[in-house]
């Protein structure tokens, strides 16, 4: 059902839980309180019913029916509109799901469109009821205690993303293979979280200029500026794990780097051994191919060819070969080559 949750508010007590749109907006004026109507994904009817109840700028209203909208914050007269973008982290598949939240404040009533399972506003409207005394000070309450919860759930996704950048620092010296693609996709997944989370501060700070001008009680001045501590945290979180992510990446090309230059000494070294190892075989191929020549000519036994026939004959070749080869091994030892 779109209709998720729906109470109307009299001196911060839950005076009426009516089941329609219709009954709501009755039952506002007869109680003199303020109405909390939590949809959930709701018809194109609901939402223009809510528009024409409370005279809703027709852009804000545009913007929470086509949805895929950035995280801000704008002012209709006396009417604040805000898109939140909630996360949750899946440690399964490491990555980072976003939600989108709006809500329309005004005077006497707050709307909350969610579009996806986080937040758990059912525990904020739980919470805020455990408080009368604060929820009393009106619909800016229901505003900073919303705010308050988007971005405690920031801190299990914050939680995640460290998690998953230490491992990350653990493959980068372990010779992984796979980490170059990780670091990306995380590097993607927290440039999201930045897109989600970096509006808020300006948001909030927007909100607590307002403190004045519409008369926002004192104590919600201190819950506020505590949302407002937090968020700053983890928007410096953000920042620093996109830092870091950087960081590993250009450490890794360092590793590789390194690594194939040590692969290209490794093989100029085989290399130089190999020729060297060519040279010795080459330089013991020409010694022993001398005698053979000699041996190779005088073995032709052509008619005119007088060592045949040479009373010396045979020693001549034989120390022709054993001169030749003695000359060939001197060259080669004295250029290093045996």
């Amino acid at each position: 059902m779109p209709l998720i949750d729906n109470a109307i508010y009299v001196d911060g007590k839950r005076v009426e839980s009516p089941a329609t749109l219709d009954e709501t907006y009755e039952l506002m004026k007869a109680r003199n309180g303020f109405a909390w109507i939590g949809l959930y994904r709701p018809t194109d009817e609901e939402v223009h019913s809510v528009a024409a109840e409370f005279s809703l700028h027709h852009l804000s209203v545009e913007d929470a029916l086509q949805g895929h909208q950035r995280a801000k914050l704008e002012r209709y007269d006396d009417v604040l509109f805000l898109v939140l973008r909630p996360a949750r982290y899946i440690d399964a598949d490491e990555r980072v799901e976003f939600g989108e939240l709006h809500l329309f404040v005004g005077p006497d009533f707050v709307v909350t469109i969610r579009h996806a399972e986080s937040p758990d506003l059912a525990k904020v409207r739980h919470r805020a009821e455990q408080e009368p005394h604060l929820l009393a000070l009106g619909p800016e309450t229901v505003l900073y205690a919303i705010l308050d919860e988007v971005v405690d759930e920031y801190g299990p996704v914050v939680a995640g993303l460290e998690n998953d950048i230490d491992e990350i620092e653990d493959q980068l010296f372990g010779g992984d293979q796979d980490v170059t693609r990780r670091i990306y996709d995380l590097s993607r997944e927290v440039i999201a979280f930045q897109r989600a989370t970096g509006p808020l501060t300006g948001m909030i700070e927007s909100l607590q200029k307002g403190f004045e001008k519409y008369n926002v009680d004192v104590e919600l001045h201190r819950h506020l500026r505590d949302v407002l501590d937090h968020t700053l945290r983890v928007v410096e979180r953000g920042d620093s794990f996109r830092q870091l992510l950087q960081n590993a990446l250009t450490v890794h090309a360092s590793l590789v780097g390194q690594r194939q230059n040590e692969e290209m000494r490794h093989l100029t070294e085989t290399s130089l051994a190999q020729s060297e190892q060519v040279k010795k075989i080459s330089s013991w191929a020409a010694i022993l191919f001398a005698p053979t020549l000699v041996g190779t000519i005088y073995g032709m036994n052509f008619t005119n060819m007088p060592e045949l026939h040479w009373e010396y004959g045979y020693p001549y070749a034989i120390g022709l070969m054993f001169i030749l080869g003695f000359a060939l091994y001197a060259v080669f030892k004295k250029r290093n080559w045996l």
